[in-house]
């Protein structure tokens, strides 16, 4: 047996499925609120975690409903060196903002040299995730979401969502949290594409 995860966008899953029965027989359907275990005639098996659970119906139909269902959808992405905060609906980023700002690197300096350096890296992050917070407010909280899903540096969010005015998005927040480099523009896109891809870890027969 080999052991691979492969992520699918929502509308790619109905034909998956069907391809994962005509390279492995008859497939079974073991159906529950948070995954879908398919398994396959000649052993294999694909295990499909349902994206913002839980899904309903309990059904292959109903798995496939469920993905393609439109959402309005919030990205939020923070990290030291910069922020990103967007809205998709249906894939398509209808609005964003990103934005960098500028945190000391380290200092192999030691005594007070160094303690100067820390108290100014510490300033420049409170800024760097006080802009990010603005932005979250400007740009997701008014935006009648129906999921957040956020990524870069888990520290960060939690800071920026701490904040009051955030209160109801951070009640939003659905896996996977992305894994991202400093946001930029681009970064951001593909952050709305991955938070929608279908992960699906397959077992196949040899």
């Amino acid at each position: 047996m080999s052991r691979r995860t492969v992520f699918v966008a929502p509308e790619r899953l109905d034909r998956w499925l069907t391809g994962f029965g005509e390279r492995h027989g008859e497939v079974t359907y073991d159906v529950t609120p948070t995954s879908v275990t398919l398994s396959a005639e000649d052993g294999s098996s694909a295990v499909v975690t349902v994206p913002f659970e839980p899904l309903a119906e309990l059904t292959r139909e109903g798995l496939v409903a469920h993905v393609l269902t439109e959402r309005r959808l919030g990205v939020l992405l923070v990290r030291r060196g910069g922020y990103g905060a967007g809205v998709f609906t249906g894939g398509k980023l209808i609005d964003s903002k990103v934005g960098s700002r500028h945190v000391q690197g380290t200092t192999k300096a030691g005594g007070w040299s160094q303690q100067r350096y820390a108290r100014r890296r510490d300033n420049q992050a409170r800024e760097a995730f006080a802009a990010a917070t603005e932005v979250a407010a400007r740009i997701l909280a008014p935006a009648r979401l129906d999921v957040l899903v956020c990524g870069g540096d888990r520290r960060a969010v939690d800071t920026v969502l701490d904040d009051p005015r955030l209160k109801d998005l951070a009640a939003l927040v659905r896996p996977p949290f992305l894994g991202v480099p400093d946001p930029k523009q681009k970064v951001l896109e593909q952050a709305g594409a991955d938070a929608r891809a279908v992960r699906i870890e397959v077992d196949q027969s040899e």
